[in-house]
């Protein structure tokens, strides 16, 4: 069921969804179908809508400006659980440096909200993939060993393979235990659902915002990113819906 979601959802993203459209133009021109031309016009207006900032940031904001930016101390128990994101164990760097973008950027929200509290718990999340040696969990705990953080007060998840498994294995290890819950602004509400429903109780630290101000015609690959990030988000709270009422 996990690589059968992650293969549909590949091709409904902008970049896949666009050479579909296109294969279909060629094989009509082939075939000398009829109206080719809306299929033509249906692909190069969802590349250019995706990639324009005004597409991109349409599609963010709602995702985005659910939750605000977390500010608030920590008044009891101090959990901060980063989840995962990505990295790279082939590269012969730090495990820093080994992370993705987006890594990067929760964990060190991650390791911002642990100031808001005394004597925190981090937690990290993140299976280790097809591609990598190690769990993605435990590459960050190293990096944000390598940033200062106490080894001894990190617990790694290596085994969570998405945001469903990382829910059950954390409730698992706190049990009803509040903490702070740290992924990107634009896949918050889908955790923050995911999470809830299951039995934690989570507070939103949202952080790796993607919609910018910008000019609304102009394209560039940054904002199809944000488009992809968003759509693959629309697509989850689907996939999580029709797993919560069936």
């Amino acid at each position: 069921m996990f690589v059968l979601k992650k293969i549909i959802s590949q091709f409904m993203m902008p970049i896949p969804l666009t050479l579909l459209l296109l294969c279909l133009v060629a094989w009509m021109l082939r075939h000398r179908r009829g109206h080719w031309r809306w299929p033509l016009l249906l692909a190069v207006s969802l590349l250019v809508f995706v990639s324009s900032n005004f597409g991109s940031r349409l599609l963010l904001e709602p995702l985005e400006q659910q939750y605000a930016y977390q500010q608030q101390p920590i008044v009891n128990d101090c959990v901060v659980m980063v989840l995962g994101s990505g990295h790279d164990d082939h590269l012969a760097v730090s495990a820093l440096q080994q992370l993705s973008p987006t890594a990067m950027m929760r964990l060190q929200e991650g390791l911002r909200q642990t100031r808001f509290g005394q004597n925190c718990l981090l937690i990290t999340s993140g299976f280790a993939g097809s591609n990598n040696q190690r769990a993605h969990s435990d590459v960050m705990a190293d990096a944000a060993t390598e940033l200062g953080f106490p080894r001894e007060r990190i617990i790694s998840l290596p085994l969570a393979k998405d945001t469903i498994e990382e829910a059950q294995y954390l409730r698992w290890e706190i049990n009803q235990t509040p903490f702070r819950l740290v992924t990107s602004a634009s896949h918050m509400p889908r955790a923050m659902a995911i999470f809830e429903q299951i039995g934690t109780q989570p507070q939103a630290a949202p952080a790796d915002y993607m919609a910018r101000q910008g000019v609304w015609w102009a394209l560039s690959a940054d904002n199809l990113l944000g488009s992809q990030r968003a759509i693959h988000e629309y697509i989850g709270q689907s996939w999580w819906w029709i797993k919560s009422h069936w």
